[in-house]
């Protein structure tokens, strides 16, 4: 029987001023309060947000295996961050947690001017199409907490068809998951078993795709 002295809460963190990388940690305390601390005293411009966060039975056995798991995704070994979409550590945590206790997204925002700046953060990013990650319209993606759940590109490039309707990825996402403020879409759908943010990042690191270029 697991030590209930060693329960905690693992968490998986972004943040807009970072795109691409997210934070694993631990904390013994509320996710609110552990969120509010590392936006206050981290250096970076911007709050975190919680994308997932669930109690373990062992926090620091279970920091530590997604930290193994997830090593050669981590830029700096003393830091907790990684360049990954949060769906990978999402989909370990799951397997492992024992009560979800994500809080609500604007848990870390204390105030208009920074719930603005995230806002226009995300407004300045390049959306994400198609073309970026050699992806043609008709192919299908399957949504990554379901994989019976699926859509299609559309032929815009930018759009997918779901549920009998088009729309952007991440409102179909949004659908699929019951949120109502979803942002990244290309973190909640895989092509040919690969999540599409984990795909543009290898495209952009420069390597060769399996795919024809799309033109």
């Amino acid at each position: 029987m697991a030590d209930i002295k060693n329960q905690g809460i693992i968490y998986v963190l972004v943040n807009e001023a970072m795109p691409g990388y997210i934070k694993i940690g631990k904390t013994t305390t509320s996710v609110e309060q552990r969120v509010l601390e590392l936006s206050r005293t981290t250096s970076v411009p911007l709050p975190f947000e919680c994308v997932y966060a669930v109690r373990v039975a062992d926090m620091d056995a279970a920091e530590k295996a997604l930290h193994e798991a997830f090593d050669d995704h981590r830029k700096n070994p003393k830091r907790e961050f990684f360049i990954l979409a949060p769906e990978r550590a999402i989909a370990f945590l799951k397997y492992i947690g024992l009560e979800e206790v994500t809080p609500s997204r604007d848990a870390g925002i204390e105030s208009k001017e920074d719930a603005a700046a995230i806002k226009e953060a995300r407004e300045r990013r390049a959306a994400f199409n198609f073309k970026m990650v050699d992806i043609s319209p008709g192919a299908i993606l399957t949504f990554t907490r379901d994989e019976n759940v699926t859509c299609r590109v559309a032929p815009d490039f930018k759009h997918v068809e779901f549920q009998d309707e088009t729309m952007s990825l991440s409102r179909a996402a949004q659908i699929a998951l019951g949120s109502k403020w979803l942002e990244q879409g290309p973190a909640y759908w895989k092509y040919h078993g690969e999540i599409l943010d984990d795909r543009r990042i290898r495209l952009e690191e420069g390597d060769v795709l399996d795919n024809p270029k799309v033109k």
